[in-house]
């Protein structure tokens, strides 16, 4: 099954539909209830919540997912003899709900021949599809403004004397790139706050939407970044380090010593990130792409 740990959790709806064709004579017993097997609809809608929440046990790459959430609607059409389906289920998870809402529509469709069969001999399944789905990494993606720029700041004593290589900034510009901004700035200084603050002002100064630093953010002595980075903030943003913190303790208690913060200079964000591969990763998967939005507020935009 594919790996969805570093998801985001998040409210998640599907709208499936599909329809079954009957002969004209089969439209009347249906209305007027006169079908040997009892009532159609209710065991149709019955027999829907079953298949949803039995869906990741037919379908072998589906995950487990919980449903908050499930309407099943079923709908006669006179004129088109033909009965309608639709599911709308909705979840606050990891992934998507679509599998569970069109497998919904598929055995309500089922169930309904089954329950036909003796009256209707020329029944047709078809046009099951998925007619919106919100929520998630796509609808985000969708939302996303074009044109954001960003530049990377590595905040490392070791790295700067050329001791060691650097990991986390390069993760980071890679991470960027995959929702299209554009990298205009990369430097590596010591944990010196001079240094720091002197690279941040002057990509404030190049309207950089993008301020991201990485190191720093521990509770060493030499972890300086965030003060340095913090004592220039016009409003901080407390969410977003509560947001990093908070994705980050589903992977390691180690998470909670993190001093992560982000805030705002005139229409720039800055994000202090963790030094270490994994931090930086991690926090940014908590984040992006939503942490994007902020651009166009700083602009003056609304929510």
């Amino acid at each position: 099954m594919i790996d969805i740990t570093h998801k985001q959790t998040s409210l998640r709806t599907a709208l499936a539909s599909g329809e079954i064709k009957l002969t004209k004579e089969t439209i009347p017993k249906i209305i007027n209830n006169e079908l040997p097997k009892g009532n159609l609809f209710d065991i149709a809608r019955a027999a829907a919540y079953l298949g949803a929440k039995n869906t990741a046990s037919l379908i072998p790459h589906c995950h487990p997912t919980p449903i908050e959430s499930l309407d099943v609607k079923c709908e006669v059409d006179e004129a088109g003899s033909r009965v309608i389906v639709k599911a709308l289920a909705k979840t606050i998870y990891k992934t998507g709900i679509e599998m569970e809402a069109m497998t919904a529509v598929s055995i309500a469709l089922l169930t309904i021949y089954d329950l036909l069969k003796p009256v209707d001999k020329k029944m047709e399944i078809g046009s099951i599809k998925l007619l919106e789905k919100t929520g998630g990494r796509s609808q985000q993606m969708a939302e996303l403004k074009k044109g954001l720029t960003a530049a990377v700041l590595v905040c490392s004593d070791s790295t700067a004397a050329g001791k060691r290589q650097d990991k986390s900034g390069l993760i980071i510009q890679e991470m960027l790139k995959t929702y299209g901004v554009e990298i205009l700035a990369y430097e590596i200084v010591p944990d010196e706050p001079e240094q720091i603050q002197k690279n941040i002002i002057e990509w404030v100064k190049k309207d950089i939407a993008f301020v991201f630093t990485t190191g720093g953010t521990g509770l060493s002595p030499r972890d300086q970044t965030v003060d340095a980075v913090k004592s220039l903030f016009e409003q901080e943003a407390p969410g977003i380090g509560e947001a990093m913190r908070s994705y980050g303790m589903n992977m390691t208690p180690k998470a909670m010593h993190s001093r992560s913060v982000a805030g705002s200079i005139q229409t720039t964000l800055i994000v202090c990130l963790p030094g270490s591969s994994a931090g930086a990763r991690e926090s940014l998967q908590a984040v992006l792409p939503g942490l994007f939005h902020a651009r166009s507020m700083l602009k003056g935009g609304g929510h």
